[in-house]
Formats: structure tokens, sequence, C-alpha cells
């Protein structure tokens, strides 16, 4: 198992090929200041570099997954705020939305581990993942209006996909906070668990069975596709197939489902 830790705010932990990312700010409920943003575009780039990883878990240590962002210590200087929205040369995403963007474009699968508070910028960051796998005890605000802001940290990409127009409008013009199970009833979380750690750790190891550049593709088809067009749709089908078929990892795949190699003989995720 190796571990690395970004800025004393992100640890990250590999171990049988997921990595394992703590938000590591407990005493303040891992709460975003600059340093936080700064460490979890790091933590998500240095996982992409590593060909091995087939999978993320994203969590928080101590009491909340991610209360938002540490009010005071952001906007103690106004040229923090600058420095979250500016976007630097060609990219398309600024600092503040790309700590939820990131875990979006990396290419595999990342389940938000929520627990406590999932508040604000903290939501917003989960919405980022593929999955949210949630304690019973979590809450969830999207909360930026308590503040007189709206969320523009990429949470309404997600929120698109996943929820109506109006349940969006609503829950933000409110800054309602709502509980695991309105979560679920507004389609913002995959499952309620009882042991959200260990049930994300099971699925990622189950998918480990199956092709890493399958999975890969898989997760830049529908985050592609879902809001595209018809025709949009089936070109990226057919782009992204001609990069599986044929390969090593498409080949082993049926033997290993039959039975006749183990998944250990794929080799690392090509895409």
């Amino acid at each position: 198992m190796s571990e690395t830790i970004i800025k004393d705010r992100v640890k990250i932990e590999i171990k049988d090929q997921i990595a394992y990312v703590t938000l590591s700010r407990a005493d303040k409920h891992n709460a975003l200041d600059m340093p936080m943003f700064e460490a979890i575009v790091k933590a998500a780039k240095t996982i992409s570099k590593d060909k091995k990883v087939r999978g993320v878990i994203l969590s928080g240590d101590g009491k909340s997954f991610c209360s938002g962002i540490d009010v005071k210590s952001m906007f103690k200087n106004p040229m923090t705020a600058v420095k979250l929205l500016i976007k630097p040369g060609t990219k398309f995403v600024n600092l503040a939305q790309e700590v939820s963007y990131v875990w979006r474009d990396l290419p595999v699968p990342v389940i938000a581990v929520t627990h406590g508070k999932c508040w604000g910028g903290g939501m917003q960051i989960a919405l980022g993942a593929d999955f949210r796998y949630t304690s019973k005890n979590c809450t969830f605000s999207i909360m930026e209006t308590k503040w007189g802001l709206i969320p523009d940290m990429g949470g309404s990409i997600a929120l698109r996909e996943l929820c109506s127009i109006d349940k969006a409008k609503e829950l933000t013009m409110t800054a309602e906070v709502f509980d695991a199970q309105k979560a679920a009833e507004y389609n913002l979380v995959t499952r309620i668990c009882d042991d959200p750690m260990a049930e994300a750790t099971a699925f990622l190891k189950e998918i480990a069975n199956k092709s890493p550049d399958a999975i890969s593709l898989t997760k830049k088809l529908y985050n592609g596709a879902w809001l595209s067009t018809i025709r949009q749709a089936l070109n990226l089908e057919t782009k992204l197939q001609r990069k599986l078929i044929g390969r090593h990892n498409q080949k082993i795949a049926g033997a290993v489902y039959s039975g006749v190699k183990s998944a250990s003989e794929y080799s690392n995720r090509s895409q």
C-alpha cells in the first residue's frame, strides 16, 4: 500500500488498485480553503497518471465529508476569489470548478462516500463523482444562496443529469438542508448504506473483473452521450468501440468471463 499526503489537506492511499482519497481537515469538517482546493486537484491529477488504479473512493476524515467553503478563510483576502474564478490559458474550468469536474474527467470510476455534512462546495464535489454512497446520518445542502452566491463549482453539470430543473432551483434557492432519504428521493445519491466505505470497496472490486479499458470508456460514453443529440451519441459509441475491439484487454475479457483466465491477466488501462 502506498500513501501520499498533499498540503496537509488530502491523503491518497492506494491498495489493491483502488485509490482512497481522504479530505483531511477534520477539525474544520473538511471545509474548503485555498490549500484544500489545490490539494484536491493535485490528488486527482496524481491518480490519473497511475494506469494501475482501477477506481477511486473519495471521503472525508472526521465527522463530515465536507461542510463547504471556509468562508472566513476564503474571503479574508479579495484576491482569493479572483484566483478561484480565473481560467488561465485555454482551460475551460477555473479552480473552483475543477475540484468537482476533475473527478468526472478522471478515466476511472469515482465513488464519493459521504457522511455528516455534505454542504455547499462539498456537495458539488460529491456531484462530480460517478456514484455517491452515503451513510444514513448524512445531510446535504446546495447552500450557496445563504452567502448571496450561486453554486459555481461544476455542480450544475451533474444536477441537470440527476434531477428535474424545478427541484434543482428549489433546493438552491432555499438552501434547504435535507437528509439522505430525501437525497435518494431527489436522485442525488446512488445508495444509502450501513457501511458506505465497505460497499464502495466491494463495488470497485467487483468491476475489477472487467476490462479496465471497457470500464473507462463506459464512463466516457455516458458522460458524453447522456445529454447529447441522438446523432452525437451514436457517433460516440462507434468512436469508442473502435478503441476497444481487438485490443489485449478486450480479448482477455471473454476468457475471464468464461473462467479460462483470471482478471490478473488484464494489462493496465490504456485509455
